[in-house]
């Protein structure tokens, strides 16, 4: 393994930060300490920032032996909020707030690219410009699209941008990066059976929303498995059905709520357009009403080939080819996929071990994302690091090379 030596020197003064961060989480849009913490320390590491844009985020830039002035940039990206959970942990640096836990590892997303601003504040042999985005409100509040929106591609000029999550499970030392979509499109649905309460012991008298409800959610899972291709993925969920409140009433109506996910937008499209006329179709012939409600949340995380295999080629440049895993796309949703929409990048996986690092008693084995026991492992400090220094020092090279 090829780590930056500077890097690693600095690794426990990050580790500090990041297990400072974590024992104060804070959640979407509500990172203001967070964003403290990163600005500061970039601006005493003579880093310019700017904040408030996708209103607590922080984008810190790092100019080049140039000053910047071939006009090549680079986006590096790190999520800061964290989840509305209760943390199990009781280490000195768990979770002082209440409900709040980074439970995913955006603290560690967060020291990986503190790390790496740390080594690029003294090391500056490149022409071009590292944009280090912290970035709020990944877990459900689209601070990505937010900061988009705020002109964040307009103010600061990137030609490529490149996220990175760590994957629990894998050996520390080990990589992931596929070309093609990586994480699910994540939507949400709510849908409305009206019908007519009656007596239980007199059902002929109303219109039961029960059983009409039992024939949608059947209805659904004939959209996967027979109105899309089978090798196109799509995922229907019903997750929540609410009706009546008395054994003996038929109530008027019923409420189903759940997710899809997809892996493109077309298969989503035709999920939705599906699911809207199974629904009506079913309410109307029982004689019942259908209110149809659908949310397209996050897009699906679709990494441009050029930016994977230049990612795979740096990444095996540090831990060597056999430790570069293929990237096994997952139904998991990710906010970063509004930044591959409008550039070119990837967002590949950091290995973080088997769980080891963490304080047992809390469930052994791998410590899985989204788990009240979770802690990021800080051996990934120094190698995240390295590997976003030397993909945006390689990339910028390369950009510079290729320049006419």
């Amino acid at each position: 393994m090829k780590l930056i030596d500077a890097i690693l020197h600095d690794a426990a003064s990050i580790s500090a930060i990041r297990k400072d961060i974590h024992a104060h989480p804070e959640l979407s849009f509500e990172e203001v300490r967070t964003a403290d913490v990163v600005a500061q320390q970039l601006l005493d590491w003579g880093i310019p920032i700017h904040r408030g844009m996708g209103t607590t985020g922080v984008v810190g830039i790092v100019h080049g032996r140039d000053g910047g002035a071939c006009g090549h940039g680079i986006g590096l990206r790190a999520d800061m909020d964290a989840l509305p959970m209760q943390e199990f942990n009781t280490f000195a640096h768990a979770s002082r707030h209440h409900g709040k836990m980074h439970a995913c590892g955006h603290d560690g997303h967060t020291a990986m690219l503190l790390a790496a601003a740390k080594h690029f504040s003294k090391h500056r042999d490149f022409d071009g410009t590292v944009y280090l985005i912290f970035q709020p409100a990944e877990e459900g509040g689209g601070g990505a699209r937010e900061m988009i929106k705020d002109g964040m591609f307009d103010k600061f000029p990137m030609q490529a941008v490149f996220g990175m999550h760590n994957w629990p499970g894998a050996p520390v030392g080990t990589f992931a990066v596929s070309a093609g979509p990586v994480m699910a499109s994540s939507n949400e649905f709510k849908i409305t059976i009206r019908g007519k309460g009656s007596h239980a012991a007199l059902p002929h008298n109303g219109i039961d929303p029960v059983p009409i409800a039992c024939q949608m959610v059947q209805g659904f899972q004939t959209i996967i498995t027979r109105n899309k291709k089978p090798v196109d993925a799509g995922v229907i969920s019903v997750t929540m059905i609410h009706a009546g409140e008395a054994t003996n009433v038929v109530p008027d109506s019923c409420e189903l709520q759940g997710t899809v996910r997809t892996f493109s937008i077309e298969v989503l499209d035709l999920i939705e357009s599906r699911m809207r006329q199974v629904a009506e179709s079913i309410c109307a012939a029982f004689e019942a009403k259908c209110e149809f409600e659908f949310e397209r949340n996050y897009p699906p995380t679709i990494n441009s080939a050029a930016e994977a295999n230049f990612a795979r080629q740096v990444m095996t440049g540090i831990v060597g080819e056999a430790n570069v895993l293929v990237q096994e796309p997952t139904m998991g949703a990710e906010d970063f996929s509004y930044m591959l929409q409008a550039k070119p990048g990837a967002y590949v996986f950091i290995s973080n071990g088997d769980g080891a690092h963490r304080e047992m008693g809390h469930g052994g084995g791998p410590c899985t994302l989204h788990n009240p026991s979770y802690d990021f492992n800080d051996d990934l400090i120094p190698l995240g690091g390295t590997y976003w220094v030397e993909l945006a020092t390689q990339w910028l090279s390369q950009a510079a090379q290729s320049k006419p």
